[in-house]
């Protein structure tokens, strides 16, 4: 069973007198265990469908589908108690708090939840990413690949169902990125997640089970390699 699930979604923006859609009747679904790729030309609507599926917005028209529960119409409470307990989000500018150490900054998603400690499965995931040597450095210590491992283990500190990235290459060189894609692929399999990634990057098809291609909000093909 799909893990999210876009059904028909339609998103319509007002931009002054103008009303742009976004999204015309998209259909998406992502397996746990599964890595989707989502491309396009700028101004496709990948950004919007991405936020449909880590419910920072909400569709005009149709439903969104969370382990076959219908949340379309939750309130932005409810959204925000779903996005902290089951997604996990990548950035292209990792967005890490550069006053905090590595450990630090993936213990951060789950502090205010005082009644369960993160910090082993920190380190765990930190080590599993390759900077068990690195637990107590600083953002501006470690390169922009470790500032990226590092925002990928922050994404899966409180277990989540889906992993969203948002160009999580975009900013580092091809050896570098594709040493992410490696460690996002192993962390797909090792912690049963869907990862669905926005990307303008080539490599990333090498690792992908599914390409979504989206052109002007219409979804034009879905492929396994």
């Amino acid at each position: 069973m799909s893990v999210i699930e876009l059904e028909d979604v339609i998103k319509r923006y007002q931009s002054g007198v103008e009303t742009v859609e976004a999204l015309k009747g998209v259909d998406f679904s992502a397996d746990r265990g599964e890595m989707v790729t989502v491309i396009g030309p700028s101004g496709s609507g990948k950004s919007t469908m991405l936020n449909m599926i880590g419910l920072l917005d909400t569709p005009t028209e149709g439903h969104v589908h969370l382990d076959a529960r219908d949340v379309t119409d939750f309130s932005e409470d409810e959204l925000t108690e779903e996005r902290r307990t089951g997604i996990g989000f990548v950035f292209q500018d990792f967005h890490l708090l550069p006053m905090l150490t590595a450990v630090e900054n993936v213990e951060l998603p789950s502090m205010w939840n005082t009644s369960v400690d993160r910090h082993d499965r920190a380190v765990e995931l930190l080590r599993r990413v390759g900077l068990g040597d690195r637990l107590d450095h600083t953002p501006d210590q470690l390169s922009g690949g470790q500032q990226q491992r590092v925002a990928v283990a922050r994404s899966l500190i409180n277990e989540p169902d889906i992993l969203l990235a948002d160009e999580p290459t975009g900013n580092l060189d091809q050896d570098t990125g594709q040493t992410i894609l490696e460690e996002l692929t192993r962390l797909k399999e090792d912690e049963n997640v869907a990862i669905v990634a926005v990307t303008h990057d080539d490599q990333m098809l090498d690792y992908t089970d599914t390409t979504v291609r989206i052109v002007d909000g219409v979804i034009q093909e879905v492929a396994q390699p």
